[in-house]
């Protein structure tokens, strides 16, 4: 049988995790395929999944609701759509204990909108429905061969019965009007961009806030897990091999059973499982098993590739890298997720729900996150009434997280902002919720583990640092609110107007000279468009230093875990001594640009001969050459020396880079003693 070819293909559920992935696959492999997306946006889904491909001619996004007739219709005849792939679904069990009309109208009825659609259009070559694995109900445990394609559908919960009905329907059509439908039916998949209501991701970015693992029941359910990409591929082959009127499974031999995987999170993240995992009631109904026979699909040429060791690293490490990605996702972090879906939920301090399940006040005390909430206290530990209230966004960033402490040790009040600033509308909601009197932005990418991650990933950073940036600034200037934003000071490298060791150091308004790496040119470029923003306060930032020498973004940090490093004077920024400034430049109504560094240079062997004298007699270092370390960097560094005499007279107490250094970072540390 000749491989299908489509040509215009309708994937349904595009900005979700499984669809994403495929969406993105078929767009890099097939340039002469159209995709056009659909999906409403909900929850758990995201445009910035689709980045990848957004940039490219072949893809086309269209925001609306598969239940919507009048939508799919429109949609099938103007783009000639002769293929479907059906992902779009509500696919949370533990939603769907909570709500399950909603699981009913979503994948039912939305299901039986677009096989109408097929039907009334007659044009459709192919409509692949996905389905899942939990249709067959629960696998006996001492079974050894897995649920074939003809097996006996047995769903346990509400989802699974959602999705058994809509298979029913896409079987009927297939029968009744002739529709080419095939059906795909998988085990679980994980992998980057997953929304975390589901395990992996819901461990990982647990493990990653120090927060408790909470495993329903005894954690004994087997489950099998499939690696993104290889799902992805699987649709692929479906795609061009799979026969009409066939089901396919899309699974793996290899099971894993749930307190297995908490303990292989734990591993890599270097916990202790027995502090870390909590046990806790399990869900009205939990299978024990599921586990499939997928020789079929394949017999069609396709195979897992991906290790569960290698996929799961690579998962860790995108979430790592990507803490914000889905802001605040609290409530999805709970050991039975309550999400937006669900009518009648209220908001609540669902961070605090999950240190609860610690079993001891140390044990809370150790997992605890920064509050996102702090309350002015008098002296006597009386409320009192405050003037100011901050919005903070970038929480789980370094600076963010210091400025959350100084706002406590202040008394000021405070919260975290939950919306993601791409999104206009959620930071909007953020500020007439908090109602602030002024607004921080210590959000944005700079890299993980350095600045050479943007070059290999523009559009996010391009999103991030520019689109976010410019959406914040406008919406504060609107509700009539200053933003300090923490820009950087790695624009300018030293040139022959400001030649290193001259002491001639940049100023506010000289316009950026460095472009060697992408993440100075998105910063340049966002501070440039913000001029035109008179409530903008912009802080150039300049290789961070604070007195916590375990932060690994710190800078010393940094270069003590280096034998070789080069030897070139800097303008560097003591967060211990400034942010407290930036505070008080806020209460100030200070706006523009600010050179936000410390007044003079140090270099990088000034700087380790003070970690030598305070902290490790015994270190040793050797220098390098710009162009050595050149070869074992992706892009360029800037150099320079920033003028602080504008932030100086502003503040007469700011202390010299190096006087601060030995103030604010080696005197806390010191470890050798004083002489």
């Amino acid at each position: 049988m000749a491989p299908y070819e489509p040509k215009n293909i309708l994937i349904t559920g595009a900005a979700g995790f499984i669809a994403s992935h495929v969406a993105n696959r078929l767009v890099r492999n097939y340039p002469h395929y159209k995709i056009i997306v659909l999906d409403k946006l909900d929850y758990c889904s995201s445009l910035k999944n689709l980045n990848p491909s957004r940039p490219s001619p072949n893809l086309k996004f269209v925001k609306g609701d598969i239940a919507s007739a009048d939508l799919v219709n429109y949609l099938l005849i103007t783009e000639s759509i002769d293929t479907i792939m059906h992902f779009a679904a509500q696919t949370h069990v533990d939603n769907s204990f909570g709500n399950s009309f909603e699981f009913t109208k979503n994948n039912i009825y939305g299901t039986h909108v677009l096989l109408e659609a097929c039907k009334v259009t007659g044009q459709i070559r192919r409509f692949i429905h996905v389905s899942t694995d939990e249709v067959y109900g629960e696998t006996d445990e001492d079974a050894v061969v897995g649920n074939h394609e003809a097996s006996q559908l047995l769903p346990t919960n509400p989802y699974s019965a959602t999705k058994a009905g809509a298979e029913m329907l896409v079987m009927a059509y297939g029968r009744s009007y002739g529709l080419p439908v095939i059906t795909t039916r998988g085990n679980n998949v994980y992998g980057p961009n997953q929304f975390p209501e589901k395990l992996i991701p819901k461990f990982i970015l647990l493990a990653m806030r120090g927060l408790p693992l909470p495993i329903h029941g005894d954690g004994s359910n087997v489950r099998s897990y499939l690696y993104c990409e290889d799902v992805a591929e699987a649709f692929e082959v479906v795609l061009h091999k799979g026969e009409v009127g066939h089901v396919y499974n899309i699974g793996t031999v290899k099971e894993r059973r749930v307190i297995d995987v908490a303990k292989d999170i734990c591993k890599l993240f270097g916990l202790d499982t027995e502090k870390v995992i909590k046990f806790v009631e399990n869900r009205p109904f939990n299978d024990q098993r599921y586990f499939l026979d997928d020789q079929k699909l394949k017999n069609l040429g396709w195979a897992e590739r991906t290790s569960w060791e290698e996929g799961l690293k690579k998962t860790i490490e995108w979430y790592t890298n990507n803490p914000d990605y889905w802001g605040d996702v609290a409530g999805a972090l709970l050991p039975h997720p309550r999400m937006l879906m669900t009518p009648g939920v209220e908001r609540h301090n669902w961070t605090e729900e999950i240190k609860s399940l610690a079993t001891s006040p140390a044990e809370a005390k150790e997992s605890s996150t920064a509050a996102t909430t702090a309350t002015a206290k008098s002296t006597n530990g009386a409320p009192q009434k405050a003037s100011y209230k901050f919005l903070i966004y970038g929480r789980t960033g370094w600076i963010g997280g210091l400025l959350g402490k100084i706002c406590e040790k202040q008394g000021i009040p405070y919260e975290y902002g939950k919306g993601r600033l791409e999104e206009y509308s959620q930071i909007l909601q953020d500020i007439r919720n908090v109602k602030p009197t002024h607004v921080f932005n210590a959000a944005g990418v700079t890299g993980r583990p350095n600045v050479d991650w943007c070059e290999t990933h523009k559009q996010d950073t391009i999103c991030n640092n520019v689109v976010g940036t410019l959406n914040l600034a406008d919406v504060c200037r609107e509700q009539g609110l200053l933003m300090i934003n923490y820009g950087t000071g790695c624009i300018f490298d030293y040139d022959a107007k400001h030649p290193e060791g001259s002491g001639i150091g940049f100023k506010e308004e000289d316009k950026p000279n460095f472009t060697g790496s992408f993440y100075s040119k998105t910063k340049a470029m966002v501070e440039e468009l913000l001029q035109e923003y008179d409530n903008v306060c912009t802080l150039r930032v300049r290789m961070p230093i604070s007195s916590d020498l375990s932060n690994p973004r710190n800078f010393i940090t940094k270069i003590a875990r280096y034998d070789k490093v080069v030897n070139i004077p800097n303008s560097m920024t003591i967060l211990d001594e400034l942010l407290p400034i930036s505070i008080e430049m806020a209460k100030r109504d200070c706006r523009g640009i600010w050179n936000f560094t410390n007044p003079g240079v140090v270099s990088h062997n000034e700087i380790l001969e003070m970690y030598k004298k305070f902290i490790n007699p015994d270190f040793k270092w050797t220098n390098i050459t710009l162009e050595e370390q050149a070869k074992v960097m992706v892009a360029p560094r800037s150099n320079n020396e920033m003028d602080a005499s504008k932030l100086k007279s502003e503040f007469p107490e700011l202390m010299s880079i190096k006087d601060s250094l030995i103030k604010y970072v080696f005197e806390p540390n010191r470890k050798v003693p004083a002489n």
